[in-house]
């Protein structure tokens, strides 16, 4: 089985996990993480570098050390360390680190004192009594342990989007490449740029007598193949995401694809109009009896009723049949829209590559301007910048932009918002700068009446133009922080901070019930990349795929705008 760049990136990443639960120097643990960010990331196949003989600590971020590593897992799978690693701390301890409430420190706590390897053994635990025993536990805690686990134990797995785009766009390349496939679509949650999804729909149209099926169930990363037929196939990969293909005949495909597409209660309300109008429609078409009146292309579903055509991140029912109905669907914002990134990091702090080299792939990326956005001082696992620090950054950045053409590097900072609601630097530094963007970073668990003080006063400082990543997320992994998003919202529009979109696929932060409700209230948005490194900033279309998925239009995103009109936009 040939090595992906994510195969490799696992690895690493289950390194930085258990050095995490061991209690490894932090900047060992970022080592890892940065360097398994920048596989997924970086756009070019390791295994073929290193048959190439390429030079690997010419990847950023990578020492020699590392790119020895590296090699050895692209040959072997694993590496050394990591099986010394799992030797002194069992591998399965990482699955608990997805349990909203648990860290690394608290996950080495639980093995060290009451030998919890599995999630199983954690609810016990929490049931006995035991876990909020501990120190650093508590009631609280335990209980909100305990929920997270009935959660677990009831859902089905899911995968960030980013997680599942490489092996949705892997199979369609591959089923293209099958003699006599003409299309090749994937479906479902995914098309619907949901920010995770449960599994992958692949719908196919091929010549008669062709076979994709055959092909489909030996696809290279296939673990478990649960059914296989002349027009459909499931199969499990070696991720554990199943994967569903269809057959479909071309006179179908447009609404085969409507209805795979989803979402189940959005075909609903389709169905209903069809059927007011005296059709049926089904994933064959649209019917007058038993005659097909429509069905090959997707848009004809549409058309027949009476609707504009409804683009698939809107199909959730939320709205969208009848703005459809009456021309009101809003023109959705495109990748193209964007002319900036207002939220960058660079090797100043926790970042992985300069300033100029963050300038220059933004640009080649197409954008105009960014704003270089490094951690402030309290954040100190990120070498967080005090006053002077920050201030020779400005120096730099006032030097790089006297050379540049065509572009314009923006002076900013990531600025803590502190628990009381202030900011982390003096008002005297932060308004040497062109734009403050400000976040949380410690003391999630506050009561929501203290976590929504601490936010709308921080937005009352006249320095804070952006309040980053909002409701602090990690998908998958950390449940928001608990605070009045009405009140955040309303206090946007009154104090023009403008509310961000972080596109990390792990944050997607805001999501799009808050992104459309912004939208509404007349807030402004910003939608970044948070990039700590130069292939961080292909993020922006996952960031995208969330804005339309929350209605957003061009106007409503400030780095839509040209620099100077930005800056204009932003002031206070």
């Amino acid at each position: 089985m040939q090595v992906q760049n994510s195969d490799i990136a696992a690895v690493l990443d289950e390194m930085a996990d258990l050095l995490e639960i061991d209690g490894a120097n932090p900047f060992r643990v970022r080592a890892y993480r940065n360097a398994a960010r920048m596989l997924l990331d970086i756009g070019k196949d390791v295994r073929e570098m290193i048959e190439a003989g390429e030079d690997l600590t010419r990847l950023p971020g990578i020492g020699k050390d590392l790119a020895g590593k590296i090699v050895e897992i692209a040959q072997t799978g694993t590496f050394s360390e990591l099986e010394e690693m799992r030797r002194k701390v069992p591998p399965q301890l990482t699955e608990l680190l997805d349990i909203a409430g648990l860290g690394p420190k608290r996950v080495g706590a639980l093995y060290r004192t009451l030998g919890i390897t599995s999630s199983e053994q954690l609810f016990n635990a929490c049931k006995d009594g035991k876990v909020s025993k501990l120190p650093g536990f508590g009631k609280k805690t335990e209980a909100k342990i305990l929920e997270a686990l009935q959660t677990k134990f009831t859902t089905t797995q899911r995968f960030l989007i980013a997680e599942a785009a490489p092996y949705a766009e892997a199979i369609r390349k591959y089923l293209l490449e099958v003699k006599g496939v003409r299309q090749v679509v994937v479906a479902g949650s995914y098309r619907r740029r949901k920010e995770t999804v449960g599994d992958l729909d692949i719908l196919v149209t091929a010549e008669p007598g062709s076979n994709p099926g055959d092909l489909f169930v030996r696809f290279p990363k296939v673990r478990d193949v649960l059914a296989k037929g002349s027009t459909k196939a499931s199969v499990v990969l070696q991720n554990s995401m199943q994967v569903d293909m269809r057959v479909v005949e071309d006179e179908s495909f447009g609404a085969c694809l409507h209805y795979f597409t989803g979402s189940k209660a959005h075909n609903i309300a389709i169905r209903k109009i069809a059927q007011k109008m005296g059709l049926k429609i089904n994933e064959y078409g649209i019917f007058r009896g038993d005659e097909r009146i429509a069905g090959e292309e997707e848009g004809s579903v549409f058309e027949i009723l009476g609707l504009d055509y409804i683009e698939p991140e809107l199909r959730e029912n939320r709205g969208e049949v009848e703005a459809s109905a009456s021309g009101r669907l809003p023109q959705l914002i495109t990748l193209e829209d964007l002319k900036g990134d207002l939220h960058v990091h660079s090797s100043y702090t926790d970042g992985s590559a300069s300033i100029s080299t963050m300038a220059e792939t933004a640009k080649a990326y197409g954008l105009k301007y960014i704003a270089i956005a490094d951690h402030s001082r309290r954040l100190r696992i990120a070498n967080g910048l005090d006053s002077s620090s920050l201030l020779k950054q400005v120096d730099e950045i006032d030097k790089l932009n006297a050379n540049m053409k065509g572009f314009t590097i923006l002076k900013a900072i990531e600025v803590d918002i502190l628990e009381d609601g202030s900011l982390d630097l003096p008002d005297e530094v932060l308004k040497r700068l062109d734009l403050v963007v400000g976040a949380i970073h410690s003391k999630f668990n506050l009561s929501r009446g203290k976590q929504t003080t601490r936010i709308l006063k921080a937005m009352d400082n006249p320095c804070l133009n952006i309040l980053a990543h909002p409701t602090g997320r990690i998908l998958l992994r950390r449940d928001p922080y608990d605070f009045d998003v009405d009140a955040v919202i309303k206090k946007a529009v009154e104090s023009k901070v403008v509310l961000e979109l972080n596109a990390n696929p792990h944050r997607l932060d805001l999501n799009d019930v808050y992104c459309r409700q912004a939208k509404e209230a007349g807030a402004r948005i910003a939608i970044n990349t948070d990039a700590h490194s130069p292939a961080e900033f292909k993020n922006l279309m996952w960031g995208i795929g969330q804005a339309r998925r929350g209605w957003l239009e061009a106007r409503d995103v400030i780095n839509t705008f040209p620099v100077k009109k930005l800056m204009k936009s932003i002031k206070r």
